[in-house]
C-alpha cells in the first residue's frame, strides 16, 4: 500500500533549495520527507520538548525584579513649548 504523500506549505528542500516541493509521508511508523524536485528524502526525527509553563508559582522574585520596568508619566504641565 502508498503511503498518503502531503505537500508541506512553505518548505525548502536542504538540497536544490526549491521551495513547496516537499512532501511528507508516513511508513512503518516513521515519518519521511521527500523533494519532488530533486529526489532528496530522509527521515523526519522530532525532538519533543517538554518544559513546564510559567506560571506565577514558578517564577523567582529575581526574575520578576528582571521584568519590572518604571514608567513616568508626564502631565501636560510638565511639558516646555
Amino acid at each position: 500500500m502508498t503511503a498518503k504523500k502531503r505537500f508541506i506549505a512553505g518548505a525548502v528542500c536542504p538540497k536544490c533549495k526549491a521551495m513547496d516541493r516537499i512532501v511528507m509521508y508516513r511508513e512503518n511508523d516513521k515519518d519521511f520527507r521527500e523533494c519532488v524536485a530533486c529526489g532528496f528524502g530522509d527521515e523526519m526525527r522530532f525532538q519533543h520538548q517538554n518544559r513546564e509553563l510559567e506560571t506565577r508559582v514558578n517564577i523567582t522574585e529575581a526574575q520578576k525584579s528582571m521584568e519590572t520596568q518604571v514608567v513616568k508619566l508626564i502631565t501636560p504641565s510638565d511639558k516646555k513649548h
